[in-house]
């Protein structure tokens, strides 16, 4: 199902995100617990969860829009996949809702995946190519094309963009891991010694473009396409807490094709690169490192110091070494 959308400049968007904010709802956290609690759940830096961590594939394309679930996810990553679009890896704990549509893997998937543990991850299918690594990696992989539990599909969408999946179902069916630290620091309180204004996040993951406009009332970062704000499809605004917009190494995977011949795109999140994180309306440079597949990923201000995110998850933007930062 597809929804028409008239285009409206981001400078006057922000009228709009007063208007969205009266129908944001919870993303079904408690309140935020100290970040040096023991207590604190890593993946948030609020009240902790006995869920195990799941990460989906999602659509990101008109096509898929509006999302159901993904509101909900306490970690998402906007990547990089063939002919310049970008797909998400919705990383959920605090809760496990249904999430559609529930789109394929790619190459890169699990090398991101696995900083968070051997967790379950959730996926359509892939081609040969693509599923590989998947097949190949710890993941405890669930795929709907392999019959995996807790599918389903929509009446209301035409295929492929209607499968569902229920998280808790597949939850219930295997055994996974718990959140543990990925590396993520969490506090209430803005600590970097060096920020500057960060209302507005406006990047390009391949050639599709992605934007953040801060919101005060909401004291969230909204996403906004075509210069709409986003809603899930419960209505409640897509909106963040924090953006970190990483940039990555890409690298074209050749193996691995769409049905256009476009080659899948390989985004590499181990390694090291500029960093730049954007909370309370404010923008910090620094850089992020990861040194192996079982790590986390630090995250440093330019004087060395901790990124501190505030607490209720985060949205991270993997893009180009060389892409464009507003």
């Amino acid at each position: 199902m597809t929804r028409s959308r008239r285009t409206i400049p981001v400078l006057v968007v922000s009228c709009f995100i007063a208007l969205a904010s009266c129908s944001q709802g919870s993303r079904g956290h408690t309140a935020a617990a100290p970040s040096s609690s023991p207590a604190a759940n890593p993946l948030t830096g609020e009240n902790p969860s006995d869920n195990p961590v799941v990460a989906v594939k999602i659509e990101d394309t008109a096509l898929g829009r509006p999302q159901v679930g993904v509101d909900k996810a306490d970690i998402v990553y906007v990547e990089q996949v063939e002919g310049g679009l970008t797909r998400l890896l919705a990383v959920f704990n605090s809760t496990l809702p249904t999430v559609e549509p529930v789109r394929s893997t790619r190459p890169s998937d699990p090398e991101l995946a696995l900083q968070f543990g051997h967790i379950i991850f959730v996926a359509s299918g892939g081609s040969r190519a693509g599923i590989a690594p998947l097949d190949k990696s710890p993941l405890r992989a669930v795929i709907n094309d392999r019959g995996g539990p807790g599918f389903s599909r929509d009446p209301k969408r035409p295929a492929p963009e209607n499968l569902r999946a229920n998280l808790a179902r597949i939850a219930a069916k295997i055994n996974g891991p718990k959140a543990k630290s990925i590396g993520l620091v969490w506090s209430t309180r803005l600590t970097a010694a060096s920020t500057r204004a960060g209302g507005l996040v406006r990047t390009r993951v391949g050639s599709t473009q992605v934007t953040f406009q801060w919101s005060r009332r909401l004291h969230r970062y909204v996403r906004i396409i075509d210069g709409q704000v986003q809603h899930a499809d419960d209505g409640n605004v897509i909106a963040t807490p924090n953006v970190i917009v990483e940039f990555c190494r890409i690298t074209v995977y050749a193996k691995d094709r769409d049905v256009l011949g476009n080659p899948a795109e390989y985004t590499h999140t181990i390694g090291h690169g500029r960093a730049v994180v954007f909370r309370d309306g404010r923008r910090i440079e620094g850089t992020w490192s990861r040194q192996a597949v079982d790590d986390g990923t630090t995250l440093r201000t330019t004087d060395g110091g901790a990124f501190v995110l505030a607490p209720g998850g985060a949205w991270f933007v993997l893009v180009a070494a060389n892409a464009p930062l507003a």
